[in-house]
Order: C-alpha cells, then structure tokens, then sequence
C-alpha cells in the first residue's frame, strides 16, 4: 500500500493563507469608507413635559409612618 505523500501539505497551506490575506486586502482596500465625519452642533432643546410645572411628592414605603 502507498505511503500518502505529506511533504507538499506546508507549502499548500501557507500559499492558501497567503492567497486569503491578498484577497480580504483587495476586499477591504475596495470597500469604500465614510471620509471623516463633520460634527454636529450639539444644542440641547428643552422639552416642556407635563411634570415639570408641578410640585409632586413621592411616598416611599420606608417613609411612611409605623403603625
């Protein structure tokens, strides 16, 4: 029976990974990225919401007096 013959499996392999490298570089090099981005002006609006017009209190349960 013929002995399998291992002494290519070396170079195989690291010209395949070699091969990989090359082409996600020419997929990556092509994709095309956002250039840099302008910043926004950060302004903060004020919003009116129904609470902040009246005086609430919040009754924890701990606060309340013990019976």
């Amino acid at each position: 029976m013929p002995q399998l013959d291992t002494s290519t499996w070396l170079i195989t392999i690291i010209s395949m990974l070699f091969a990989l490298f090359i082409f996600f570089q020419i997929k990556i090099s092509n994709h095309p990225f956002p250039h840099n981005p302008s910043p926004k002006g950060t302004l903060l609006t004020q919003h009116k919401t129904p609470w902040q017009n009246k005086w609430t209190k919040i009754y924890l349960p701990l606060s309340l007096p013990l019976l």
